[in-house]
């Protein structure tokens, strides 16, 4: 089961790529990894550095994707962009946002909405 559920999340994350670049964000960076967790998608958009969290479920799943999006998991997101930022200076005065990026997969088709500024940190 949790290989399946890290094909889903590798699939999705492919999906989201596209769907985003074809909607004007500019891809930097995938799966940026640190010690305490991982940034799906680092993009710009116009000016603005986003920070994409994707959230996959499959069809036949009752969930929401955006449940997964919980305080906690917020947390850290916020502790793994701010690394981000000090080992990327080039960014440092860019205003930065997260975006939710919820995928449903069901069946052959794919299902997606972005919820831009999903959440504001108190930086």
């Amino acid at each position: 089961m949790a290989e399946a559920r890290r094909l889903l999340g590798s699939e999705a994350e492919q999906v989201a790529e596209r769907y985003l670049h074809k909607h004007g964000y500019c891809i930097l960076e995938r799966n940026v990894r640190f010690r305490q967790g991982e940034l799906d998608l680092v993009a710009l958009h116009g000016e603005t550095l986003v920070f994409c969290e994707v959230k996959a479920s499959h069809g036949t799943s009752m969930l929401d994707p955006a449940d997964n999006l919980h305080r906690r998991k917020q947390d850290r997101l916020v502790r793994l962009a701010a690394g981000y930022l000090q080992k990327h200076p080039e960014h440092a005065g860019r205003e930065c946002r997260f975006d939710a990026v919820l995928v449903w997969k069901r069946g052959l088709w794919w299902s997606i909405e972005v919820v831009a500024d999903a959440f504001r940190p108190g930086w």
